[in-house]
């Protein structure tokens, strides 16, 4: 039943184009969200290893790829909600909300599919930090990618008020100005094998930006 739901998740079936928004589809999203997220989750803490003491990176990333998707979600809703209010188009939220969490369920469905690439960049290279910036890329992938289905379900909306492909722009912007300091703050998510297994790094806080740019850097050989 599961994969047959996610099947028709992303071929955005009738069940999600047609069907009026409701608490138990939301809460099915929720579900996939969940179990797909943590599946990605578990693989990505597999970089220092299995054994041991291992296992507890393992979970904690299992359950933070979800958290951190769920975060970013609930932090952008209210503003967007707020502008969709601004912009006259408050009366649809309901129907744009089940498309917004309908691609957060095809994000992490993507996500999943992407694991076998990652169990190979482990067997394939040791480096900490660029273990780091495969798996951002895959997140990448996986957010361009579950764009196709956004723009599929929100294509409704479109046709019935042109306005809302603006806000639809409006939502990636802070979903993904959002989602990036989140990841940041709830690193790691891989393990340094050079450092004890903490759920949250010490000295959290500081600017995801400067940070990423400074990686990619050091990774090129700068």
């Amino acid at each position: 039943m599961i994969l047959s739901y996610a099947d028709n998740l992303l071929r955005a079936g009738p069940s999600l184009t047609d069907e009026p928004p409701s608490t138990s589809r939301l809460l099915q999203l929720g579900g996939l969200i969940v179990l797909f997220g943590m599946t990605y989750g578990a693989l990505m803490g597999t970089f220092t290893g299995v054994f041991g003491r291992q296992w507890l990176q393992i979970l904690y990333s299992a359950v933070k790829v979800p958290l951190l998707l769920g975060g970013t979600f609930i932090i952008a809703l209210p503003s967007f909600f707020v502008i969709n209010t601004l912009f006259g188009l408050r009366e649809d939220f309901a129907a744009a909300l089940k498309a917004l969490a309908a691609t957060q369920a095809g994000l992490t469905l993507i996500l999943a599919s992407l694991a076998p690439f990652t169990v190979l960049w482990y067997a394939s290279c040791s480096d900490y930090h660029a273990a780091i910036l495969f798996n951002a890329a895959m997140f990448g992938i996986a957010s361009v990618s579950s764009q196709w289905l956004l723009r599929r379900l929100y294509r409704p909306l479109i046709l019935k008020r042109p306005r809302h492909r603006s806000l639809l722009l409006v939502w990636l912007g802070i979903y993904a100005f959002v989602g990036i300091q989140m990841a940041w703050v709830l690193r790691p998510f891989i393990g340094n094998p050079g450092q004890p297994t903490h759920f949250f790094r010490q000295q959290a806080w500081g600017n995801a930006y400067v940070r990423l740019a400074s990686m990619i850097w050091r990774v090129l050989g700068g």
